[in-house]
């Protein structure tokens, strides 16, 4: 019974500011009061304060970016992934763990050390504040993730799969696309999964990399929106915006749970 207790009470405390900005995203924008952020109010104005929002920091060309950059590159990646790891296990590339190593190994540097090379060279190469500029970093940066992941699954499975499908006359590349892609699916969706999450909450990498409204992603857009908040952008309203932002991950998640901790199980994470 006390322990019981005891875990209702953190809970509590652990969803206290997920209260606070649920209350004070829903309250009129003109009405908040530091002094009660704790009370709710009697109208009911998230939709339009993010409506507020949308028209202060151009959020719809953001939005639409960002569902470029979290599709577009997670599918990218983890096919590239799962191409690392077939060719790694199943075809046995020779000194296939030191290859392993070299495409895992760049996921040991904060991703912090990249910003200056990265904004030079992109700099350098016209890829500054373009669309495909962040689809190429975004997918380089989670093709580590998905070679792990897929690598570990496909060490798993019985090799005399392969072997059945060469004798049968499959080509390398008809195996991994009609046989071993598709039973990986599991772990494949699980790591799209949290790319899609890494990629819409990204901030890093869109405020180094982009510039114009209609580029740069959704979490950059909302940081600017939140640093005018003392010079006329009303605090419900840049808390709306970051409210209804992350729906769609949450969504995701939700509607994937079962998937996503049967492919995390499988891939050994």
């Amino acid at each position: 019974m006390i322990r019981r207790a005891v875990l209702i009470v953190l809970g509590l405390i652990w969803l206290g500011p997920t209260y606070l900005l649920l209350v004070n995203a829903s309250r009129p924008a003109t009405s908040y009061d530091p002094d009660r952020a704790w009370v709710p109010s009697a109208d009911f104005s998230l939709l339009e304060n993010f409506g507020h929002a949308i028209e202060g920091a151009n959020l719809g060309g953001s939005l639409a970016s960002t569902a470029l950059y979290a599709i577009v590159s997670p599918l990218l990646a983890v096919i590239i992934g799962a191409l690392a790891g077939y060719t790694i296990v199943v075809l046995r590339l020779r000194h296939g763990f030191w290859w392993f190593l070299l495409i895992f190994g760049g996921t040991v540097f904060p991703s912090q050390m990249l910003l200056v090379p990265l904004f030079v060279s992109y700099s350098d190469a016209g890829l500054y504040d373009t669309h495909l500029g962040l689809i190429v970093i975004y997918t380089a940066i989670n093709v580590p993730l998905g070679a792990f992941v897929l690598r570990n699954f496909y060490s798993g499975v019985a090799f005399s799969i392969f072997e059945a499908a060469r004798m049968d006359g499959a080509s390398t590349w008809r195996i991994f696309w009609r046989i071993y892609l598709p039973m990986s699916l599991s772990a494949l969706t699980a790591v799209f999964i949290l790319e899609f999450t890494f990629i819409w909450n990204d901030l890093v990498f869109g405020l180094t990399l982009t510039q114009t409204e209609n580029v740069r992603p959704v979490m950059t857009a909302i940081a600017g929106l939140m640093t005018d908040v003392y010079a006329g952008t009303p605090v419900p309203v840049g808390l709306a915006a970051g409210l209804v932002v992350s729906l769609p991950t949450v969504v995701l998640f939700l509607a994937t749970q079962r998937l996503f901790a049967r492919g995390l199980s499988l891939g050994s994470v």
